[in-house]
């Protein structure tokens, strides 16, 4: 009985695995808003309604694809950072900011899923959020870390904050960035804000015809932005 039941879990995983990288072309060649699990079924040779067992509706689908794309890019950047030095912050940065746009470029459409126009009519779980915070984890504790050394840089805020963003960071700092003081949240925050509209203007197109060694100008964001983060280099 056990071996009966391993051998469906298998055999499910397989199918369920076949079905999302199918949606992964799907994805590719018409957009996430147009994913048909009807073209998935035909694709595999099932009817319609046994696909449906897997994922019952194209939010489904689409929510797979997403916790896909967001754990990917958290296991880029993780590996990244726990290849550098560890008390070498901007290293650390560097290394983090490199794979999440060597990703990008990789993956240019499960990039555009999670970090591009939202899906019409789609709302995400919380079931993606710990994917969601994979690479934003590996933020926190450069900046966490280098805080801890006496290595970051802390500004003083240019603007008080209202009472709105204090509650905001007040979160932040509880899930990302312990014992951070306020402003140097607020520089961690605009620094990797830097860093992904440095990615959505390379690879949406803005890029075109006005840059072309785009891997330099990335590289002298990076040691830009770390400077704003308050990591020397």
């Amino acid at each position: 009985m056990a071996s009966a039941r391993a051998l469906r879990e298998r055999v499910r995983k397989e199918l369920t695995d076949e079905i999302v990288e199918l949606a992964r072309a799907q994805l590719a060649d018409r957009g996430a808003e147009n994913l048909s699990l009807r073209a998935i079924a035909r694709e595999l040779g099932m009817v319609s309604s046994a696909v449906y067992r897997y994922f019952p509706s194209r939010d489904d689908l689409v929510t797979a694809l997403v916790i896909d794309g967001y754990d990917s890019i958290g296991e880029a950047v993780e590996q990244a950072d726990a290849a550098a030095v560890e008390d070498d912050h901007p290293a650390r940065w560097a290394a983090a900011g490199r794979a999440l746009r060597a990703w990008a470029v990789a993956h240019p459409h499960e990039y555009a899923l999670v970090y591009g126009s939202p899906v019409r009519g789609y709302h995400a779980p919380e079931a993606t959020l710990q994917a969601a915070m994979r690479d934003k984890m590996v933020l926190g504790r450069i900046i966490s870390s280098a805080h801890q050394a006496g290595a970051l840089s802390i500004r003083t805020l240019r603007l008080p904050l209202t009472e709105g963003l204090a509650e905001d960071v007040r979160r932040v700092r509880q899930a990302v960035l312990p014992d951070v003081p306020d402003s140097a949240i607020v520089a961690a925050l605009t620094a990797w804000s830097g860093l992904f509209g440095m990615l959505n203007l390379e690879l949406f197109g803005h890029f075109n015809n006005i840059i072309e060694d785009r891997v330099a100008l990335f590289d002298q964001a990076l040691v830009q932005l770390a400077d704003l983060a308050g990591l020397s280099t």
